[in-house]
């Protein structure tokens, strides 16, 4: 009997331990979380967004497992009663320099195979009567759904099955046990035969403890901070209206989501946090923060988008900046309907050149398989990433 244990419960954990269970039902299977509650940390401070796969260069990971990924996510959850509201998603234009790249994705969106609508600034008012656009794409596959609830069915499937789920359980080292892996943790150590790293914000520093060598990135942590818009205000959209991404700056913008409760959440912005889990400006952590500005691909990444990150911590300090930025596309939007909510943060890896690791890293050693990049659209394409995972774990 094979055992396995998988670091990490959030969703990308969670579905990997599913995927594994499906494959050899005979498996001893152990989900090792060190919060005292599952999805604590990507999974549960996202947006809930079910995504299409628009952004990413067809062929990659991520295009191909999101949009196989937005299907199977929202077929697990209508099964086991979990809300899944599909609302389209607006790309908005609202200057004529972004017309040529909004283009641009609608050709990336047909490339991907998806429903992709170019539409006009007064057809996209039919869809959102408040917004503001020169033009827009609607991708109508786009949904929303509550990630951490998925998370409850896949774990109450997984004890069903037999599996076993230790909360409050904190990897501390691992070591090599003949061609085993000795995993120790604050309440004693166990074996693995295969052990799966989804340890998100900490995957690399676990990595490294398993002996993988080579690596090119390390994770950086980006906090992204959100508002929700008071009660009056969620009237202004009815579903989610994003930004042409900007080009120079490797993350979306700001946009504005309606969520499965009715909340309209905005945000998120992106500012370097200065612990791995620095979900607020004043938790400091001088240990992770000084490795982030000992790691050279940090600088690179700072030189290389000096105005755009600039503007990122003006808008994180200042709610009047984050409330302009949305009034881009919805100008009824103002300070005062802006409520703070909680933070996020993506677990990115960053390569030493300074650039953003853009696609799903997963890499095998030996018998075991480390999760070393799996932000956005992780949630959306969690089953299938399990699955992946689980052929490599299993083999």
């Amino acid at each position: 009997m094979t055992r396995y244990v998988v670091v990490g419960g959030g969703i990308v954990g969670l579905a990997t331990a599913r995927a594994i269970q499906l494959a050899e039902p005979g498996a001893r299977i152990t989900v090792l979380e060190k919060e005292a509650g599952l999805a604590r940390h990507q999974t549960g401070r996202n947006s809930g967004v079910i995504h299409s796969g628009i952004y990413y260069p067809p062929g990659s990971a991520k295009a191909v497992m999101c949009r196989a990924g937005a299907a199977s996510i929202a077929r697990y959850a209508e099964r086991h009663g979990i809300p899944v509201i599909r609302t389209g998603k607006l790309i908005v234009a609202t200057e004529p320099g972004e017309l040529p790249r909004l283009e641009r994705l609608h050709e990336r969106g047909l490339a991907n195979g998806l429903e992709v609508s170019r539409l006009t600034a007064e057809q996209a008012r039919e869809h959102e009567p408040h917004v503001a656009a020169l033009a827009a794409l609607r991708v109508p596959v786009t949904g929303i759904t509550d990630y951490p609830a998925i998370c409850r069915a896949l774990a109450a499937e997984l004890a069903e099955a037999g599996a076993e789920l230790r909360l409050g359980t904190e990897v501390t080292g691992l070591a090599r046990a003949g061609a085993a892996t000795a995993v120790e943790t604050g309440a004693g150590a166990l074996t693995a035969d295969v052990l799966v790293n989804c340890a998100g914000l900490h995957a690399d520093q676990l990595a490294l403890a398993d002996g993988v060598t080579g690596l090119d990135s390390r994770i950086v942590p980006f906090r992204g901070e959100y508002f929700e818009l008071r009660p009056a205000a969620r009237h202004l959209v009815k579903g989610l209206i994003y930004p042409v991404p900007d080009p120079e700056f490797p993350f979306l913008g700001v946009h504005l989501t309606r969520m499965v409760d009715g909340e309209v959440h905005a945000g998120p912005n992106a500012v370097l946090a200065l612990a791995r889990e620095g979900y607020t400006w004043t938790t400091v952590r001088p240990a992770e923060l000084a490795a982030v500005l000992r790691f050279g691909g940090f600088w690179r990444l700072a030189a290389k988008n000096l105005r755009p990150g600039a503007a990122e911590v003006v808008r994180s300090l200042s709610r009047r900046r984050f409330a302009a930025s949305l009034a881009r596309l919805v100008p009824e939007i103002t300070e005062a309907d802006l409520v703070p909510s909680k933070a996020g943060v993506r677990a990115q890896a960053l390569r030493s050149d300074g650039g953003l690791v853009d696609d799903f890293l997963i890499r095998r050693h030996g018998r075991n398989v480390h999760v070393l990049n799996a932000p956005s659209p992780a949630a959306t394409s969690s089953l299938e990433i399990g699955a992946h995972i689980a052929a490599l774990a299993t083999a």
